[in-house]
């Protein structure tokens, strides 16, 4: 039954004459660089989000010393955020052809009979299975949060987080175990090119080459044409999320927000719509908001129209969202946020603070932020953006904003803060 063709345990039964070591290799060296560079901006945001002021910010339970690296994330320089998420999303978006293409590559490993040869073999392949599964899980989940749709259960950053781990320990096996084939099987590939075709020749057995092919109707330097004018394709359909004006056209796969916009000093994106997040415009208006400021000295409430009468500063700032969207710097005008601690008796040495909304669906109805963006001059309760003042859908009569800072933390339509020990 292994040798009969007409079963994918047997090797005849994968006849396309495009697998090879080398065709592979070139894949996976790929894979090696790009991976690596998701993996250190992933936990970058992840770090952004200043998950130790936790539960607030944070709901991943007992990640213990898989926490080891995480830091007071900072606020210069002030595009950080959006410069790191912008190429975690884009390079996840761009290396989704090579992931396939890599899977495709070796997908008869994973009908090779025995399935079990030793101790040896069975964790080798017990790594396959996490390397592979790992990356379908991360990359499927990436997919649709950069899409908004949250159809897996549970908190997108839980899941992601501990899938990341489980992932990087089997690609890091992987890699330690393959890299050196993978780079001779680069060399094959070269020493081949100048025939124009990747046929059997001198060197280790290729193991991952059919013993039938059938005739070629491609030559693998093709193949890895098609797969790399795949991966340009996706490149250009997503980088534009990450810029203003007509680049942002161009992102053809990115969702453009929950509305339109519109025009005027308000007409940059939109992520979660007033509508969206249950605000009744009744509640943000004359009499019926204050903003609850609380800290070492008591709690003051304050209407919109004290805290225009109170100084306030302008700043340049861009918004950048864990999806990898972005905007362009915006001219943001309100209370510092040093200013609103000192109002309660916090001076000089400033603390955290946690930051309420109105908001009633979705996640982060409160964030916390850490007293390093507390003491940024540039961090703003904003009120005014552009020269107007914010719309509703825009986080009306106030919103957090806040250099460096992941979209979900700028939080908007702000009616509590409270500095202090959280």
């Amino acid at each position: 039954m292994r040798d009969d063709p007409r079963l994918p345990t047997s090797p005849g039964f994968w006849r396309s004459p495009v697998r090879g070591i080398p065709f592979t290799s070139v894949l996976g060296l790929v894979l090696l660089a790009g991976i690596t560079v998701l993996f250190v901006t992933g936990l970058v945001s992840y770090a952004a989000y200043n998950p130790d002021l936790s539960p607030v910010n944070d709901q991943t339970e007992g990640k213990g010393i898989l926490g080891f690296y995480l830091f007071d994330w900072p606020t210069d320089p002030h595009w950080l955020y959006r410069f790191t998420q912008g190429v975690h999303v884009t390079l996840g978006v761009t290396l989704i052809p090579v992931l396939l293409a890599k899977l495709w590559s070796v997908i008869p490993r994973l009908f090779a009979l025995p399935p079990v040869r030793s101790l040896a073999h069975a964790l080798e392949r017990l790594s396959l299975l996490l390397l592979v599964g790992g990356a379908l899980f991360e990359f499927v989940t990436g997919v649709l949060n950069i899409q908004l749709d949250y159809v897996f259960p549970g908190s997108f950053y839980t899941l992601h987080f501990y899938g990341a781990w489980v992932f990087i320990a089997a690609f890091v096996a992987h890699a330690v175990l393959k890299t050196p084939r993978a780079l001779r099987g680069l060399r094959e590939l070269r020493g081949r090119g100048d025939r124009g075709e990747l046929g059997e020749g001198p060197g280790e057995p290729d193991e991952l080459a059919s013993p039938r092919p059938d005739p070629a109707t491609v030559s693998r330097r093709g193949a890895l044409w098609f797969v790399g004018g795949g991966a340009l394709l996706l490149f250009l359909t997503t980088v534009g999320r990450s810029f203003d004006g007509v680049l942002r056209n161009t992102a053809l796969l990115a969702p453009h927000g929950g509305s339109d916009p519109g025009s005027g000093p308000n007409g940059f994106q939109i992520n979660k719509t007033a509508r969206y997040a249950g605000i009744d415009p009744a509640e943000t208006g004359g009499d019926a908001w204050r903003l609850v400021v609380t800290g070492r000295t008591g709690t003051v409430r304050l209407s919109r129209a004290e805290l225009d009468r109170l100084p306030l500063h302008s700043s340049a700032l861009p918004i950048a969202c864990v999806e990898g969207w972005s905007t362009a710097d915006q001219w943001w005008r309100g209370v510092r946020l040093s200013d609103l601690a000192a109002l309660v008796g916090h001076e000089g040495d400033l603390p955290d603070v946690l930051v309420e909304s109105l908001q009633r669906r979705g996640a982060f109805r409160h964030a916390a932020l850490r007293a390093n963006q507390v003491a940024d001059p540039r961090s703003l309760l904003a009120l005014y953006v552009n020269g107007e003042p914010l719309s509703l859908d825009h986080g009306f009569p106030a919103r957090v904003i806040v250099p460096a800072a992941p979209g979900v933390l700028n939080t908007k339509w702000v009616t509590r803060m409270t500095f202090g020990d959280l």
